[in-house]
């Protein structure tokens, strides 16, 4: 099965159900269908087809979906970027991949003036509105204006690349994690069956489009069977809280910052939030307090789950219907198998700390045009996550912190992200994040960063709060209050920028 035979199965079977919600509009499959083999037509019109790639640099909306769908129905290969990335990285990843067609957001025309001559290989933009003052440039209404209806494309296989998504770039120059039709349609029936998501489902996608967690967990595994996708174009505690109640949205996804803004939200109610039926949390690691505390407020259950872009990305979760265990990402999802090994790759015994690695049909072909980074990565026949992690004798795995991020203080290890659950302990403490820092007597030392509601907070009285949490090396050498912690586009906390501040001094 590819993603195309997904949608094209859903739409026969449910051709009056709805495909997606957004800002008061509605669309059935049937009437999706059409808008996709719309863009699939216009798309072949410009001469796109089989090992083209087409980028998307567009925000969470129709315009998305559609030219998404519609560039795979072509046969060709998604890029999607970050439609805020700068000049210099959208250069890169639209070089690195070869696009030879964009569509893009209207406030992108002055980036692509000053780019066109830098990318021989880039020949049209498509732009959602606004002006096209260029041969290359073409407003989006040209797809229903010029398409062919009888139009049925090429005929694509699960092992076509479907998707090369770019990883954000924290640990150097950005990799692209080419994703075939098996691995994402592999994953989206996974989550999709473990869920048990069905037609009467109506799935939030606040997460961005672009990222591959809203791209399975929302987009691809309601189209599977059929649900209906809810679409809010950007993070905002009230517009998420109206919507979920206006829609009667049933499944939310989200990254923990968008569960500690929703309970933060000073009118929020449990009223609000009393459609849905399940609450995920991904993309960065939960902490336990804030996860008690919404669902305290909230009465809602978040089922805590994990994965990473060369997977699809889902690897495991919690359990809907069995045991959950706090500050766990669950178990494996049907069929993926994870291990715990050492730096030899050698399987640790239960219980112990070493790096989660993965495999199974959602696992990336490799990286795109990095055939050294690609075995790296693949090594003995498993995706490495760089993930240290440990797993109960139930199979539950505990993420302890990345193995980049690990701190040594004069000898001992010390995990940031046992010390960021401590301090979300703390009453007064909003976020937090931990980072390593150089040391001359010590190797390195901890510094916290706090976000507080109480600004009688002192350096000294949170260490001696965390004095009572944690042993002594993993106390905080130094504490630093900030108004707001650094975060990309997913809401995910950006520890990097931290650590590069303190480097620059």
């Amino acid at each position: 099965m590819t993603l195309v035979d997904n949608l094209k199965n859903t739409t026969a079977a449910y051709p009056d159900t709805f495909a997606y919600l957004f800002l008061g509009d509605t669309c059935t499959y049937g009437e999706f269908f059409e808008q996709v083999k719309n863009a699939a037509a216009y798309l072949a019109d410009l001469g796109i087809g089989k090992g083209d790639n087409v980028a998307l640099l567009l925000g969470n909306s129709p315009h998305f979906v559609v030219s998404f769908y519609g560039t795979l129905l072509t046969g060709a290969t998604v890029v999607p970027i970050n439609p805020i990335y700068t000049p210099h990285e959208i250069e890169f990843i639209l070089k690195n991949s070869g696009a030879r067609v964009v569509f893009a957001v209207e406030q992108l025309l002055p980036v692509f003036e000053n780019l066109k001559p830098q990318l021989p290989e880039l020949e049209h933009v498509v732009f959602t509105s606004g002006q096209t003052p260029h041969d290359w440039t073409h407003p989006y209404d040209e797809l229903s204006l010029r398409a062919n209806r009888d139009w049925e494309g090429p005929l694509v296989q699960e092992e076509d690349v479907a998707v090369i998504l770019y990883t954000s770039g924290t640990t150097g120059t950005p990799k692209g994690a080419m994703l075939t039709h098996r691995n994402l349609t592999s994953n989206a029936e996974s989550i999709a069956r473990y869920l048990k998501v069905d037609r009467s489902d109506r799935v939030v996608a606040v997460l961005p489009m672009f990222h591959v967690f809203c791209m399975t967990v929302c987009l691809n595994a309601a189209v599977v069977l059929g649900s209906t996708l809810v679409i809010i174009p950007r993070f905002s505690p009230g517009d998420v809280m109206k919507t979920i109640r206006e829609t009667k949205a049933t499944i939310f996804a989200g990254v923990p910052t968008m569960y500690n803004f929703l309970l933060h939200t000073p009118d929020g109610k449990p009223e609000d939030l009393s459609s849905l039926r399940v609450c995920i949390s991904g993309g960065a690691a939960l902490p336990v307090a804030l996860m008690q505390s919404f669902e305290a407020k909230f009465n809602k259950v978040i089922y805590e789950g994990y994965g990473l872009s060369e997977a699809s990305p889902v690897t495991a979760f919690n359990p809907v219907d069995g045991v959950r265990k706090p500050g766990s990402i669950g178990i494996s999802i049907p069929d993926v198998e994870s291990k715990i090994v050492d730096e030899e790759d050698l399987e640790v015994p239960l219980g112990q700390v070493g790096e989660l690695v993965v495999r199974g049909p959602n696992v990336m072909k490799g990286y795109f045009r990095m055939p050294e980074e690609t075995a790296m990565a693949l090594r003995n026949g498993w995706l490495h996550t760089g993930d240290m992690a440990r797993m109960d004798e139930d199979g539950y795995i505990f993420i302890v912190d990345r193995k980049k991020d690990m701190i040594i203080v004069g000898g001992f290890n010390v995990y940031p992200r046992e010390v960021e659950e401590a301090l979300y302990q703390h009453s007064s403490i909003v976020e937090a994040v931990v980072i390593g820092v150089p040391d001359e007597n010590f190797g390195e030392a901890v510094h916290a960063y706090v976000v507080t509601k109480d600004h009688t907070l002192t350096e000294e009285s949170i260490q001696e709060y965390c004095r009572g949490e944690l042993a002594k090396y993993k106390v905080p050498h130094k504490v630093i209050f900030i108004e707001d912690l650094p975060k990309n586009t997913t809401g995910k906390i950006m520890r990097r920028v931290l650590r590069d501040q303190v480097m620059r001094g």
